[in-house]
């Protein structure tokens, strides 16, 4: 049997069961053509292996590539300001209001060349990398015009193509009211269905389209139109819902049969009912909830109860959640919302990737499905939730080809 990669020695938490981490202790995985070709106990091994790279795991963990499925990497300008603003008491709607928030980083991003982008971008996605990260969604959002909302998403792809990473790219145009557009939000959702979401469409460039649903973003009525929109163009779509207030964002999500809802911390148990009927994604957000100093917590239990698929990510953002660390995310989810350890991985992983629709792909240790892997110098798979701080990865690859590598001594 011929493989480019067998990775011997190791133990697998293949998160390809429902619950649990899957775990699979002294094993082996070979890898050919960019995919799992074998996986188990390393004692039945195939025979007669023709091996081009062999990596002895010295009783570390493999996992799936950890998945990033909610960033909005791509920006310029700093908003550190604003750090201390809610420190002294403004909320993220006062800020908003002041035309600071989104609106404060439109400025900066459109100011900044498609070369300038990529080399801010470069350092954030540089620091995801080195935690395990494989697969990434990125978004636009800080344009509110159609040429810099296409130069945010060419920025995204160039960077997964310098990293060897797995981008998927979402056209969020509408996330907040451009100034030039003040009080002529109606006329703003034109633009965007009938010029920003073809023209991406067109370039390749938008994966799936997201939208802010929100008091101090858009209506469900004018979420509604960009989704109808998006449907007649045949992509996908995600919706930030519910974070700051109930406007019924989540059932909105599930209606369209969205990949994802995300932040969720107003929904409410009817609303979760409906992601669950509708095989949606709630994505948790443990970044933003701590930054903004939020009190109101997602309703886990509900989703939970329902059997809604619970994702977790960074939302690195320039404002209300500037993280570069998944891991700090895993821990989070835990200590803040009360996800289990091994609910925390599978949030990065498997339900990361169905909220990607990317579940038939990756996210899983399985026969065929592509080679995103992580070497973890770990005890035990629920360290990667439980410490803060830590630095555990050995190797991660991307489609079997080499994404990050520790060094290490001694």
């Amino acid at each position: 049997m011929r493989a480019d990669l067998l990775i011997r020695r190791v133990h697998l938490a293949t998160l390809a069961d429902a619950s649990g981490y899957g775990e699979l202790r002294a094993a082996a995985l070979l890898v050919r053509d960019g995919r799992i070709a074998w996986l188990g106990a390393e004692e039945a091994l195939p025979a007669g292996l023709d091996v081009a790279v062999e990596i002895d795991g010295a009783g570390g963990w493999l996992t799936p590539g950890l998945i990033d499925c909610h960033t909005h990497l791509v920006w310029a300008g700093s908003r550190t300001r604003e750090f201390e603003q809610r420190l002294a008491g403004a909320t993220y709607q006062d800020i908003a209001r002041a035309g600071g928030g989104i609106l404060s980083t439109v400025e900066a991003t459109r100011a900044a060349t498609l070369e300038e982008l990529v080399a801010a971008a470069r350092p954030r996605l540089r620091a995801l990398a080195r935690e395990g990260v494989t697969t990434i969604e990125i978004k636009s959002g800080y344009g509110l015009e159609t040429a810099t909302e296409l130069r945010q998403l060419q920025a995204a792809r160039r960077l997964g193509a310098e990293f060897g990473i797995r981008v998927k790219t979402t056209l969020l145009g509408a996330h907040a009211l451009p100034p030039e557009y003040a009080g002529r939000a109606d006329d703003y959702i034109d633009r965007v269905c009938s010029e920003m979401l073809p023209a991406a469409h067109a370039a390749g460039l938008a994966d799936a389209v997201d939208a802010f649903c929100e008091g101090i973003g858009f209506s469900p009525a004018q979420t509604r139109r960009v989704f109808d929109a998006a449907r007649a163009l045949g992509l996908p779509v995600k919706l930030h819902a519910d974070q700051l207030s109930d406007l019924g964002g989540a059932a909105l999500a599930a209606e369209y049969g969205a990949l994802s809802a995300d932040h969720l911390e107003y929904a409410s148990e009817a609303s979760v009912a409906a992601l669950a009927r509708a095989g949606t994604v709630a994505v948790l957000l443990p970044g933003a909830f701590y930054c903004l100093r939020e009190t109101k917590v997602p309703p886990i239990a509900a989703l939970r109860a329902h059997g809604v698929p619970m994702a977790v990510a960074t939302d690195c953002n320039p404002g209300t959640s500037p993280c570069t660390s998944l891991l700090l995310m895993l821990h989070m989810a835990c200590t803040l919302f009360g996800l289990r350890p091994d609910e925390a991985l599978a949030a990065a992983t498997r339900h990361a990737a169905r909220a990607l629709g990317l579940h038939g792909e990756t996210g899983r240790l399985a026969v065929g499905l592509r080679a995103d892997l992580a070497l973890w110098a770990i005890d035990h798979p629920r360290d990667l939730a439980c410490y803060l701080g830590h630095d555990p990865l050995i190797t991660s690859w991307a489609g079997g080809r080499t994404v990050a590598a520790a060094t290490r001594t001694g």
